[in-house]
């Protein structure tokens, strides 16, 4: 059984940064694309950055672009999301994704990645 757990989220303050992280189990995680999304209430879920299960690909969303940096470490299968320069648009509720084999494709879709954590909230606060 996929096992994802988030961690890391919490209040910060305009500007401020975030790590997170996803403690992944249940399968090989190195064989694996992983992901992050996030949702606010009343809004559809959106995909705010993927990684390719060796790390050499990445997809951001491009509100999210120049300021979060997704990496994972396969050896301690955990998934990360860097946060910098946060602002009242980026709270929302965390969730970490598991991909159903180890690429991305261009555009990720949520039929893509059936495995979802529980999630963590961030609120960024102005």
């Amino acid at each position: 059984q996929v096992r994802l757990v988030e961690s890391g989220g919490g209040v910060v303050q305009t500007g401020g940064s975030l790590r997170l992280s996803c403690a992944a189990s249940g399968r090989t995680f190195k064989s694996y694309a992983m992901g992050w999304a996030r949702q606010e209430p009343g809004k559809e879920r959106e995909f705010v950055s993927t990684i390719s299960w060796n790390g050499d690909t990445t997809y951001y969303a491009d509100s999210v672009k120049g300021r979060f940096t997704i990496s994972r470490d396969n050896a301690e299968s955990t998934l990360f999301l860097q946060m910098n320069s946060l602002i009242p648009e980026d709270s929302a509720v965390y969730f970490c994704v598991g991909g159903r084999g180890p690429f991305l494709t261009e555009t990720p879709a949520q039929e893509q990645y059936p495995y979802w954590g529980q999630g963590t909230q961030v609120t960024v606060s102005s």
